[in-house]
């Protein structure tokens, strides 16, 4: 809305200078979901004065935990990568989809205290789960980050409620879901709250079952919020995909029991498989100063109705309407997830936009790069006056020491481009680009060495397990100079080019983007795509390969 200005009345004195009547400020703004686009699943929110912070789990992507921040739930920055150290996370070793499994973020007023599980092993068909929960702590979300607290490996997706309210005792909750492995019991055996001593560092007191979930089923990822002398007990049902769901109940003990919500679920996608947002459920709650609130949850977004969502798990906002003393409803009403959320309007705070491009300068890699299972120094990656450095380490399909760097694909009109210096003297060195799932499922365009073809570029995949070569022959590239390698996608497909000294040059087929997705890679994964630039060295020599800068790029341009 314009100002307006009122209309100045006839006089036979001096004409008063027009008035201007201040538009009104408002309350609400529109957001488009997800606000987090890209592989951030199980998001945890939390408000401290002004500013809110929001936790996602990162699995065997290496440092564990990404945490966001943002003055008007509008513009979101990486502000911290807090389990950063051998010391506190070490993943080598641990299978695809596991490690990081549903942070937990929270603040008593004074420190801030960060909850999150390490699986080691865990499977469709296992019966255990090694499911260990630590506690880190740090002044200020930028850190210094203390060393773990073990806490117990009961089950995963803990978090810590701190009961500071004016009416609480003061004292700190640690809930999780419990993994029951015996035959002939439902595995999520329900939520356990046990008091956790600061003072001790450990957990105190006896564990108890608080609630054993709805008909829904699949009971997990809670989290506790006091209000109105209420404790109202959120947790994520149905499983973590078409049927994913967030159940509220409410009691006035911390220890239940719960009564569950009269229109349970609060949000779901279930019913309609054609809202562009599904699997619609592991969400947190926070507050604004003025009293409103806004939940946070997963959410994934298929190339068809219940096809493969490629982008993986993302974070989106909606609006709550939540009534002093009455339970919460999604803002506009109903069940369902919003694609344009409504939350509440805070004066706007955009964040300086991220360079497309990185030319690898400076003492670290910056933070929206990753590794697998363990620190880029441990795995040898380094920077240096030419570039990114990455020695030659175990093949893609290792779950221990792979030297890859790579960065969520963020939309399905997305680029990376590199440009590589690499010289190869047998055919088990590699070097290039790929996108990239897990360790059983990838597109690789490598550069290598051919007894015939000398340096030369092939492009290989992984499906679900099983190795292919998508060029009869290896494509000679010269012996010497850089090499440039592309993947872009192109909505519902993808693809390789290269250049060396014209142009790029497209070269093997074109993938399917659902390939790499949680459905089509095993059928129950947690990640997403990533663009990586990546080498492998298997005669042990540890051949080097130099990227001398990279490029990611959203849009048809």
């Amino acid at each position: 809305m314009t100002d307006t200005l009122a209309t100045a009345q006839p006089s036979t004195g001096s004409a008063p200078a027009p008035a201007t009547v201040s538009a009104p400020v408002p309350t609400t703004v529109t957001v488009t979901n997800p606000v987090l686009p890209g592989f951030h699943p199980d998001p945890s929110l939390l408000r401290v004065g002004e500013d809110y912070y929001l936790a996602t789990s990162t699995f065997q992507w290496y440092p564990g935990v990404a945490i966001y921040h943002s003055r008007d739930l509008v513009h979101w920055r990486l502000a911290a990568r807090p389990l950063a150290r051998l010391s506190q996370l070490d993943m080598r070793g641990n299978a695809d989809s596991g490690g990081i499994w549903a942070p937990c973020l929270s603040h008593d007023g004074e420190q801030f205290h960060l909850i999150y599980t390490d699986v080691k092993s865990w499977g469709i068909t296992e019966p255990f789960k090694d499911s260990h929960n630590y506690l880190v702590t740090a002044p200020a979300i930028e850190g210094p980050w203390s060393e773990p607290v073990y806490l117990n490996s009961s089950g995963f997706d803990p978090s810590l409620f701190h009961d500071v309210a004016e009416d609480g005792d003061g004292r700190k909750w640690l809930l999780n879901m419990r993994w029951d492995h015996r035959a002939g019991r439902n595995p999520f055996a329900g939520i356990v709250a046990q008091e956790y001593s600061p003072a001790e560092g450990r957990l105190v007191g006896p564990r108890t079952t608080i609630f054993t979930g709805t008909d829904l089923k699949v009971t997990e990822g809670p989290h506790v919020y006091k209000k109105d002398g209420w404790y109202y007990l959120l947790t994520a049902e149905g499983g973590t995909s078409w049927e994913h769901a967030v159940t509220l109940a409410r009691s006035r003990d911390l220890l239940g029991p719960y009564e569950v919500h009269p229109h349970n679920p609060l949000i779901t996608a279930v019913d309609d498989p054609g809202l562009p947002i599904q699997k619609s459920g592991h969400a947190s709650l926070t507050d604004t100063p003025d009293g409103r609130w806004v939940l946070a949850h997963l959410c994934g977004r298929p190339l068809t109705p219940r096809g493969e969502c490629p982008l993986g798990r993302e974070t989106a906002l909606q609006g709550l309407d939540w009534p002093e003393g009455e339970w919460p409803r999604l803002t506009g009403g109903g069940h369902h997830p919003a694609l344009h959320a409504t939350l509440p309007a805070l004066p706007p705070h955009p964040w300086p936009e991220v360079p497309a491009r990185d030319d690898f300068r400076g003492e670290a890699l910056r933070p929206e790069w990753l590794t697998l299972r363990a620190p880029a120094a441990e795995l040898g990656v380094r920077l240096d006056e030419g570039g990114l450095v990455l020695p030659g380490r175990e093949a893609l399909m290792s779950r221990h020491h792979v030297a890859l760097v790579g960065r969520r694909l963020q939309s399905l009109r997305g680029r990376l481009r590199t440009e590589l210096s690499f010289d190869p003297r047998d055919f088990q060195q590699m070097a290039g680009v790929c996108a990239y799932y897990d360790s059983r499922n990838w597109v690789y365009a490598r550069v290598s060495r051919d007894e015939a073809a000398g340096r030369a570029l092939n492009v290989t995949s992984c499906e679900n397990g099983v190795y292919r070569e998508h060029l009869t022959q290896d494509m000679p590239l010269g012996e010497s100079g850089r090499v440039g390698l592309e993947v872009r996608y192109r909505g519902d497909t993808f693809g390789i080019a290269y250049r060396t000294n014209g142009g790029w040059t497209p070269v093997g087929p074109a993938f399917s983007a659902g390939l790499l997705s949680d459905e089509h890679c095993g059928g129950l994964s947690f990640t997403g795509t990533f663009l990586a630039l990546t080498c492998q060295d298997l005669s042990g020599e540890r051949r080097e390969a130099t990227f001398h800068w990279a490029e990611y790029t959203e849009g048809d341009a």
